[in-house]
Parts: structure tokens; C-alpha cells; sequence
């Protein structure tokens, strides 16, 4: 260790640094490479600290390593001598995976024996101070000196940045001269005008194309999907695994979509699609229709036991709700057939072997590798034909692959053994692939580019690729993003089925859950559930947000886009005492108060009228040895051009009052006010928050003792006329809006 120390520190690294590199096993076993090439080149002459340095760099970026020596031999005989030189260098051989590269193309690329003389810098500099001189002369010190940079930059790409800059600074001294007291004053910033936020308003998609209103899916979805590779360019990704065929692979894939972005929605027909699942909708639509491309809608449908064909029906259902419409709905089961003999041919090519261990002893960390892992190619496939034939019983026998995931499993399962009809297949087949295995080759069969899935399956990568380029198919790029959580909810299927099942909701609908039929029933519109997932935006962190978030952009739809009715949830009647029987007033509502030009609806107000409970009290006051009932003094409904005064309640189920048209400042803000009307009768469900904690049920804890057992109150409610007409013209069960 104390050598390998000590060799590092010959390079210009400093003691720390030396040992750290050190616990990196792969960079310190390629450095010490590159430095025992350098020193070959140099003789008996030693390695000087700037040489060193971008010998450091080089081995930390370069991710193939049989370019090192080629890359060493450029930096120690100085034709590569700058980072700007030593980046190029990178990018060109990254662009350039298993191909003999051309080194007058390679040199000119990374400016290999470019000079770039100061009459040079000074004359282009020149002539970017002259483009812009009319502006410096106005604002002086004030004007922005990045862009100044930024051209000259581009105008002297393989100049030295500092005697770039020198020389610009020294130019715009001699145009404005010295600075002034004026231009050490601080720059006021302007006021900018906050614009109004816009909705992401999306009309059905086809074939991933969406007319919208507003900024696009790809200017709300930000964070990592901006650093996309492009069709064909896979091997640019971090990470991505290059083999001799890759670039014949990508060839073939370019000839067969012609350059178009595609993406895929594949969900396990196991279960209602819930909030989380929006997010990855909206992610694979969304980034698939802002580059023109198209998106897949493929049911996983590789566990016969869990599905069922309603689960099907309300997926499509789901997606075409919230505005899109697939290029194709595909099923794993599809490829049954081709999965079948890619597995043979993995036997073949000895990257599987038949193992009979036991689910049990498969399940852990540390598992030792299994007795039949090197068992002969030909007993592999026969036992596997045997396990097609049905010769076996259900986990007696599983087809594992030869690889190690990036969590440390090992061998994961091909193949395993299911005696459960299919609902597509029948009792055609009694193995089944599982998703390790299917996931990768149905995108690859699809010719898909972007195969977009959430963080949970990052330890997937590995296989994902060496399962791939196993089989010599085009591979195509995983790319990973954290998922979407809620608090006080459960967004976990698996958790959601226990609920069902045991009779705490009623169905995947119940309106206490986030499932998208449940968010439906509540009549949330599918902009708003949009518009949320654009917010929350796409990011490697996983996000857990705040329901009231959610309903936030619910309100904003509402708004623009449901007319306002009125309801009473917990009616009190009022009888105003000095109001005549047979007096009866209309007062005018609009039906959307942010714009009354959109029309009104006119509501009677007569001798009794209904207030909600809540917005009556008895207030007490103690004064010494006794208390004393002190009744409200005026108070007022909401555009009702009248106070009332209270004279006396009963059991506070009836209030006596009287109306004044004197000004007071105490107006009461009544939800709604309406005649009584025994025929308008309806049943109102309050909602409350499922969970009474904000434990996230998704990450494996028990969710059973933090259910909230009073989460959905069923109510008797009376509601105005106008109200039953507006929810007979309504597609779904309730819309609750505040006057």
C-alpha cells in the first residue's frame, strides 16, 4: 500500500488524495497503468505535476479502458496539455465505441497542435468589443462582460481562458477608462412582472402527439429528462455497456424507427393504476410527445395468478382519462413464443442453467451460489423442455441466469413454474418468464429508446444490459427517476389490495384512497392530476408531496371550468321574525365568481332560510361569580343586501332573527343560502385523510395502526334545486365548491 502511496504522490497528488484514490479499487489499478505507460514513454525522465494531473483526470472520466495508453501517449508528449483539449479528447472517443479511430480526425478534434497567437486574441477580441460597443459606451461596468467572454470563447476555442480574459479586460479599460463612483453603485433590478401561471391543459394524444394550451409536457417535466441521449446514441449514456456488436445493433434500431424517440407504459395488471402511476404516464406520454415520438401501453402480464381482466380494462380506461391515446397496447404474453426460445438460446450460449433450489433458500442476502450452476449445457436444456412439458411441480425447478445484479443477487430467475391458466394463453404454457427477464427484451423487441421506470428499479440496470448484448440484440437505455409518494395515503398496490380485501375500503374506487378511479369518483379532472404530476416535475429524489397540492390544482380546473352550486352539509334554520310570509326576494349568483361575465343563477331568499351549523355558535362569557349569554350582534350572509340581528335560538336547531339595513363589520360568511326543500335531500360524503399519521405505507412499514377509522362520515344533506340540476348534468359523482 505504501508504494501504490507513494507512486501516486510521484504524479503531484498529496498524501489524502493518494490514499482515497486507493480505496477505489478499479481508478487506482487503471491509474497505476497509466503511469507505468507514461513512464515507459519518458524514460529516466520524470512525470512533472501538470502531466500528472491530466493523467488523473483522463483515468477518472475515461469509461473505456482500452483507449488508456492511446490517451497517455497524447498527454505526455504534450500534444493534449489543457482541459479544454483533454474534454474534447473524451467526447470524441466516446462518440467513437469499438471503431480504429483516425487520428488527423481525432487531432482535430481536440485541436492537437492548434497555436493561438496573442495577435490573434487580441484581434478577435477586437471585434467582439466593436459588435457591442455602442451598448458598453451606455452602460458601462454595468453591462453583462459574460457575453464578452462567451464569444470570445467560441471565436478561440483552444486559446488559453486566461490570457482570453486578460485581454478583454484590458480592452474594455481602454474604451471606458478607469471605473467611476457611478459604476460602483449597485445595478437597481428591475421589477419583473409576475406572469400568470398557465394550466397544462391536454387534449387527447395519439400516437404520442397532444395539442396543448400553455407551456409543454417537456418544459413542466424538468430535472433529468433534459439530459436524455438521443435515438441511436446509447452508448453516449453513463454507464452503458459497449460490445463489438453494439454499434451494428444501434445501426439496425436507427434503420427500423427512423430516429424517433419511443417509450413505453408498462404497468402489471394487478391493480388500479394509482397517483404515482400518473406521474409515469405523464413522464412516458409526455417525453415522448415533446420529441415527436411515440409511446407503448404494455401490460406485464407475466403473473397469471394476480391478474384479472378488469385490471386491464381500467388501465387503458385510466390512461385514455387523462388525455392520452397509445401508438399500440401490447401484452408480455405476446412473446411468449420468442421469450421461450431467447431462453434456449441463453442455455446455449451457457448464461443459464435449470436449478432446483427451493424458493425459500433463494430469498435473503449472502445466498450461496447454487450446486447446479455449472450443470452441462445439454442436461439445462432438456430439464427446461421437461419444464415446458409441465414435467415438474410448481417450484420445484426455476431457470436462473449467470449474472450479479447491482444489489448483490445473484442469478436471478429466468423462468418458474405456474399451474395458472392465463387469460390470454390458456393452459398453453405452465412457465412464465419473470420480470427480470421479460423487461429488457420486450423493449428491445419494441425498439425502444428511453425505457423510463422509477428509482426501486436502479438495481436492475446490470442485469437489464447483460441480458441484452447476452443475446446479441440492440439494448436499449434505462434511465431512472424518483417516484411520487403522498402523505396520510397509501400508494402501494400490494398495501391497497390488504385494504380491499379486508373490508377497510370498499373497492380500489373508495374516495379515500389515490387510486385514479377513486380520484375520478371524487371528480377530480384528469387536467388537474396533470397538471399536479407536471409541478412535482421528474428528478432522481423521490418526491413525497402534500394531498392539499394536489387539490390546489383541482381548485384551479374548477375554477375556470365548473359552475358554481350551492349546499347545505349541516343545515340550520333561520326565520326572520320582521319579514313578511309572503315577501320573497331573488338573489342573483354568478356562476363563476372569477368571471361573473360567464353567467349567473338566481337564488330565492324568503321569511326561512338554512345557514350550516358551524357557522352558528353560543358564545359564553365568565365574569366573576357568574356567566352570562351574550347573543351575536349583527352579522351578514354572503350577497345578501341585508344584516340580521339574533333574538333567540331554540336547542340551537332553531334561530329567530331580524333584519336591518344598518352597516356593521361583523358579516358572517355563509356557505349557502336557499329555501327549504324536503324533495332536495342527497347524501354527502366528508372525506378525511385515510392515515392518521404521515407515514409513508409505500416503504414497508404496517399500516394497519395508523388507519384512521372514522376517515369517511356519510351524511344526510339537503341541497337547493339548482344543485340537482347541475349534478344531473354532471359525468361524475360530486363536485363540492365554496361560495
Amino acid at each position: 500500500m505504501a508504494d501504490m502511496v507513494s507512486i501516486f504522490m510521484s504524479i503531484g497528488l498529496n498524501e489524502q488524495k493518494a490514499k482515497e484514490t486507493l480505496k477505489n479499487e478499479a481508478l487506482s489499478s487503471t491509474l497505476k497503468k497509466a503511469i507505468e505507460q507514461a513512464r515507459g514513454l519518458l524514460g529516466s525522465a520524470s512525470i512533472d505535476k501538470t502531466a500528472g494531473t491530466m493523467l488523473y483526470n483522463m483515468v477518472t472520466r475515461l469509461k473505456d479502458p482500452t483507449r488508456l495508453s492511446f490517451l497517455t501517449e497524447y498527454i505526455i508528449t504534450r500534444k493534449i496539455n489543457s482541459e479544454l483539449q483533454l474534454s474534447a479528447a473524451l467526447d470524441f472517443i466516446k462518440s467513437h465505441p469499438q471503431e480504429n479511430l483516425d487520428r488527423l480526425e481525432f487531432e482535430a478534434a481536440c485541436g492537437v497542435g492548434v497555436v493561438v497567437t496573442p495577435e490573434q486574441i487580441e484581434d478577435a477580441v477586437e471585434l467582439i468589443i466593436r459588435k457591442h460597443k455602442d451598448q458598453l459606451l451606455a452602460e458601462r461596468y454595468r453591462f453583462n462582460m459574460g457575453i464578452l467572454m462567451g464569444e470570445a470563447r467560441t471565436a478561440l476555442k483552444w486559446a488559453d481562458g486566461k490570457i482570453v480574459k486578460n485581454e478583454v479586460d484590458m480592452q474594455v479599460l481602454h474604451l471606458l477608462g478607469p471605473k467611476t463612483e457611478a459604476d460602483l453603485e449597485k445595478k437597481p433590478k428591475a421589477a419583473k412582472p409576475k406572469a400568470a401561471e398557465k394550466d397544462v391543459k391536454i387534449e387527447q394524444v395519439v400516437n404520442g402527439e397532444a395539442n396543448t394550451e400553455g407551456k409543454s409536457l417537456m418544459e413542466q417535466l424538468r430535472g433529468e429528462a433534459l439530459k436524455f441521449h438521443k435515438p441511436g446514441e446509447n452508448y453516449k449514456t453513463e454507464g452503458y455497456v459497449v460490445t463489438p456488436n453494439t454499434m451494428n445493433l444501434l445501426k439496425k434500431h436507427l434503420e427500423e424507427t427512423g430516429g424517433q424517440v419511443r417509450t413505453r407504459f408498462p404497468p402489471e395488471p394487478n391493480g388500479i393504476l394509482h397517483i404515482g402511476h400518473a406521474k409515469a404516464i405523464n413522464f412516458n406520454f409526455g417525453y415522448a410527445k415533446a420529441n415527436n415520438g411515440i409511446c407503448f401501453l404494455r401490460y406485464d402480464d407475466t403473473n397469471p395468478e394476480k391478474e384479472e381482466e378488469k385490471y386491464f380494462t381500467a388501465i387503458k380506461e385510466m390512461v385514455e382519462w387523462l388525455g392520452y391515446k397509445p401508438y399500440a397496447v401490447t401484452h408480455a404474453s405476446d412473446q411468449f413464443q420468442l421469450l421461450y426460445d431467447l431462453a434456449v438460446d441463453l442455455i446455449r450460449r451457457g448464461h443459464a442453467y435449470v436449478c432446483h433450489q427451493r424458493g425459500e433458500e433463494l430469498k435473503g442476502h449472502n445466498i450461496p451460489p447454487s450446486p447446479w450452476r455449472e450443470r452441462p449445457v445439454e442436461e439445462s436444456l432438456l430439464l427446461f423442455d421437461r419444464m415446458r412439458k409441465g414435467m415438474f411441480a410448481e417450484g420445484e425447478v426455476t431457470l436462473r441466469m449467470k449474472m450479479v445484479m447491482e444489489d448483490g443477487k445473484m442469478d436471478p430467475v429466468a423462468y418458474r413454474i405456474k399451474y395458472t391458466p392465463h387469460h390470454r394463453t390458456g393452459d398453453t404454457w405452465c412457465i412464465y418468464p419473470t420480470y427480470d427477464y421479460t423487461h429488457c427484451l420486450c423493449d428491445s423487441i419494441e425498439n425502444i429508446t428511453h425505457s423510463l421506470c422509477t428509482k426501486e428499479f436502479q438495481a436492475r440496470r446490470s442485469s437489464y444490459f447483460w441480458l441484452c448484448n447476452a443475446l446479441d440484440l440492440y439494448c436499449p437505455v434505462q434511465w431512472e427517476y424518483g417516484r411520487l409518494n403522498l402523505t396520510y395515503t397509501v400508494v402501494s398496490k400490494r398495501k391497497i389490495i390488504k385494504l380491499v380485501e379486508t373490508g377497510i375500503v370498499r373497492d380500489w374506487d373508495d374516495p379515500r384512497l389515490f387510486t385514479l378511479t377513486a380520484l375520478r369518483r371524487r371528480g377530480f379532472p384528469p387536467q388537474a392530476i396533470n397538471n399536479f404530476c407536471a409541478r412535482v416535475g421528474v428528478t432522481v429524489a423521490q418526491t413525497t408531496m402534500e394531498p392539499h397540492l394536489l387539490e390546489a390544482c383541482v381548485r384551479e380546473v374548477l375554477n375556470d371550468t365548473a359552475p358554481r352550486a350551492m349546499a347545505i352539509l349541516e343545515p340550520l334554520k333561520v326565520t326572520i321574525t320582521n319579514l313578511p310570509t309572503s315577501a320573497q326576494t331573488e338573489v342573483r349568483v354568478p356562476d363563476f365568481p372569477a368571471n361573473e361575465a360567464k353567467g349567473s343563477h338566481v337564488v330565492p331568499f324568503s321569511k326561512t332560510i338554512f345557514i350550516e351549523q358551524s357557522d352558528f355558535r353560543e358564545v359564553f362569557f365568565f365574569f366573576l361569580d357568574f356567566k352570562k349569554k351574550i347573543i351575536a350582534s349583527h352579522i351578514g350572509l354572503v350577497r345578501i343586501p341585508f344584516f340580521f340581528f339574533f333574538l333567540s335560538f331554540e336547542a340551537s336547531v332553531v334561530i329567530n332573527s331580524e333584519y336591518s339595513k344598518l352597516w356593521r363589520e361583523h358579516i358572517l360568511l355563509s356557505s349557502t343560502v336557499s329555501t327549504p326543500d324536503t324533495s332536495g335531500a342527497a347524501h354527502q360524503n366528508t372525506i378525511e385523510p385515510i392515515m392518521l399519521c404521515t407515514l409513508d405505507a409505500a416503504h414497508g412499514a404496517d399500516i394497519f395502526p395508523t388507519i384512521n377509522c372514522c376517515s369517511i362520515l356519510f351524511v344526510l344533506t339537503q341541497i337547493s334545486n339548482d344543485f340537482q340540476r347541475s349534478l344531473c348534468r354532471q359525468t361524475i359523482d360530486c363536485i363540492k365548491t365554496w361560495m
